[in-house]
């Protein structure tokens, strides 16, 4: 281990050992890598098109700025995670981990072809399993969809849902519409009927611009408006009345931070209140469906370094269930091992780092 490692490792932190990583990331695969996963018509139609010549990882995140690979993480092809046994030497065992999700971001909902996009996660999901979820015990998958027809990402749930080791089903933040209209509703309803949480990762199509007013110039302007993205979906699942029609679901969201809670919830509280008699079907005030059905991981932490000012955040959130462990591997959200803040003491470190994942994972609970 070299001296940089060593240096980063000596900053403080809690222990994660034994923990249950809720958004790690293996490189997303190239479209010639998912060749072999695709059906016939499929593999000839790409190669014939070009589209096997494409990446599609998401460009909204690109995989070599330096926010999304932590500089001891990369990797001489640039793209962290490219291998196994790059995952296992630098976010398994470091960790101490005993499960991981993985969460592959394809960028196969910029496909404007409904059935071209379903074939691309169909495609990916079974590279996951094979290439990964075959050769290392400690992981388990995602599957991901596309959201644009809600049909094809129902067949792909129930398609992939015998298969244990995928414990979520995957979608991406920045979708065609909000995420509580109607159009999606059969996607929560496959997979709270399979026993599956819905994540909801950071990223999507980019049909829209990710600001209200337009498209921003610079990279730092996309990213900082993800957290105004996530605010948006969340209030839109609980105004629809998304948890009214499908109780059993339980939501993630993934690489959302969380540490903008507090006024979300003081402001849709305090506005429900006030117009509550246009959402008949809300009996409770929007924070507390939120407490009981979504969940969020923990990284990235957007707070500043001081720890009481983090502790405080939690205080205001009131809710020790809310949060799971995450390294977000490979970004660059924390230093060494330092994934855990000192702010969370001893107890509330478990919840997140083992009970809470338990409780939101029914496949994970059944083998652990």
């Amino acid at each position: 281990m070299n001296e940089m490692i060593r240096s980063l490792e000596s900053k403080p932190g809690l222990s994660t050992v034994g923990g249950i990583d809720c958004d790690l990331h293996p490189a997303s695969p190239a479209t010639k890598t998912l060749l072999p996963y695709l059906h016939e018509y499929w593999r000839e139609t790409f190669v014939m098109r070009g589209v096997d010549r494409l990446s599609l990882a998401m460009t909204s995140s690109p995989p070599r700025a330096p926010i999304n690979v932590r500089s001891d993480w990369k990797a001489e092809s640039g793209f962290a995670g490219d291998t196994l046994e790059t995952v296992r030497a630098q976010a398994l065992d470091p960790f101490g981990t005993r499960l991981a999700i993985c969460n592959v971001l394809h960028g196969a909902m910029i496909m404007h072809s409904d059935d071209m996009a379903a074939a691309l996660c169909g495609a990916a999901n079974e590279w996951l399993a094979r290439e990964w979820l075959d050769r290392e015990p400690r992981l388990r998958g995602s599957i991901i969809v596309s959201a644009q027809n809600a049909e094809l990402a129902v067949a792909e749930i129930e398609r992939r849902a015998a298969d244990h080791r995928f414990v979520q089903v995957l979608i991406l933040a920045q979708n065609d519409e909000p995420l509580g209209r109607r159009r999606y509703w059969p996607i929560y309803e496959a997979a709270a009927r399979n026993h599956l949480p819905l994540c909801i990762h950071a990223g999507g199509s980019n049909r829209h611009a990710p600001t209200a007013t337009g498209w921003p110039s610079y990279f730092v302007e996309s990213y900082v408006a993800q957290a105004s993205i996530f605010e948006s979906q969340l209030l839109s699942l609980v105004a629809e009345g998304v948890f009214q029609k499908v109780p059993d679901l339980k939501v993630v969201f993934a690489e959302s931070g969380f540490t903008w809670l507090p006024s979300f919830f003081w402001r849709a509280d305090k506005t429900w209140r006030g117009v509550r008699a246009e959402t008949p079907w809300l009996t409770e005030q929007p924070s507390d469906i939120v407490k009981r059905h979504v969940r969020f991981t923990l990284q990235p932490i957007e707070a500043p370094s001081d720890q009481d000012a983090l502790a405080r955040t939690l205080e205001h959130i009131d809710c020790d269930d809310i949060l799971l462990f995450s390294t977000d591997y490979p970004h660059a959200q924390f230093e060494g091992l330092n994934a855990l803040p000192v702010a969370f003491g001893e107890t509330l470190a478990k919840k997140i780092l083992i009970d809470n994942p338990l409780a939101t994972y029914p496949r994970i609970a059944a083998d652990f």
